[in-house]
């Protein structure tokens, strides 16, 4: 069993690194204000199921083979990239119908999940972040190393989907307050995909 100090300390680790700003949570951001709270909180459940990948590889060595293999790693990212860079595509050529309602292009729930979590699985930055960051808080003496990841995992989970939503909910009010204006529309498709790019191009000058 994990020590309550120990623990505490991981929760507070964890909500710091879910508010510093990411590609994941700048995902977030820009998916509710451009599609509403709840577009926002699908978003982040899909990034939590890819957190539970993420959680898995670490617990049973997958995500050090990764580390290790250059091939692996690169193919990760570039597929990572590359769909950073449709998603950016899409949101540049994305129409200015005004925000409120659901407008012609808006996202399934369907979709909006799976984006959240192709997003994280196709980042091999997290698995090196999980490799690097849940083994620190799991010893031998408190039992199997194995099962620790996963309960660190989970409570990291768990974490990221307070942060997150919190996000989303404010973003996705933001989104509303400009409903009334094709303009915005415009304006928060052109940074979402600016935003997309940027993570691409980082995502793919990354090294492991």
């Amino acid at each position: 069993m994990i020590p309550i100090e120990s623990l505490t300390t991981f929760i507070i680790a964890s909500t710091l690194l879910g508010l510093a700003p990411g590609p994941d949570n700048l995902f977030v951001l820009t998916q509710s204000a451009l599609y509403g709270r709840k577009a926002g909180i699908l978003v982040t459940l899909g990034l939590c199921t890819g957190l539970v990948a993420h959680t898995t590889a670490v617990a049973l060595g997958v995500a050090a083979l990764i580390h290790a293999s250059a091939t692996a790693f690169g193919v990760l990212k570039a597929v990572g990239a590359l769909y950073l860079l449709y998603l950016a595509w899409h949101a540049f050529r994305a129409s200015s119908t005004a925000l409120k309602g659901r407008p012609p292009n808006a996202l399934t729930a369907a979709q909006l999940y799976r984006r959240g979590i192709v997003m994280n699985v196709t980042n091999p930055k997290v698995s090196v972040f999980f490799l690097a960051f849940l083994p620190q808080f799991a010893v031998p003496e408190n039992g199997a190393i194995g099962l620790q990841i996963y309960m660190l995992g989970g409570v990291f989970i768990l974490v990221t989907l307070a942060v997150f939503g919190g996000i989303a909910v404010l973003a996705g009010t933001l989104g509303s307050w400009l409903g009334d204006s094709p303009r915005a529309q415009t304006v928060l498709n052109r940074v979402a995909g600016t935003v997309f790019a940027g993570l691409a191009l980082k995502l793919a000058t990354t090294s492991a």
